[in-house]
């Protein structure tokens, strides 16, 4: 007597499993409506989130800076400490300041009590931690 023949059922779950999920996202990608309850968009996102997002009246969490108002570039530096990048890598990249600069600018921000250095052991040897002092966040936002 032969055996019955299973095969089948590997198609299943290795083909149509699959494609129940991809079949919905291409008919998305392409712009036909396939709405078997909601779409991918309107889940992630409540009905009136746009105009959440754009509301003007809506205050941010952080300080707006004056743009009329110069910025120099310690100000640029304490600006960063401020927001809480703390090692001197950071701070370079962010500011675009070359090595010799923002080691003149730190010196000069620790040498007037605006920053404090700290050291702690890191994972891979000891690392310098930057962090403003109430004088120079009080300097930076005022």
């Amino acid at each position: 007597m032969a055996e019955p023949n299973f095969s089948w059922i590997y198609l299943i779950i290795f083909l149509a499993i699959p494609l129940s999920r991809i079949i919905p996202r291409l008919l998305a990608k392409r712009g036909i409506r396939f709405n078997p309850s909601q779409t991918i968009k309107e889940r992630q996102y409540p009905p009136g989130f746009d105009n959440f997002s754009q509301n003007p009246s809506m205050k941010s969490s952080k300080p707006e800076i004056d743009p009329l108002k110069p910025q120099t570039k310690s100000m640029l530096v304490l600006g960063e400490l401020n927001r809480g990048t703390k090692y001197f890598e950071n701070i370079q990249k962010n500011t675009g300041l070359d090595n010799q600069e923002l080691e003149s600018i730190l010196e000069d921000l620790e040498n007037n009590g605006m920053l404090k250095v700290h050291q702690k052991q890191g994972l891979f040897g000891l690392k310098t931690e930057l962090l403003p002092t109430d004088k120079g966040f009080k300097e930076y936002y005022s």
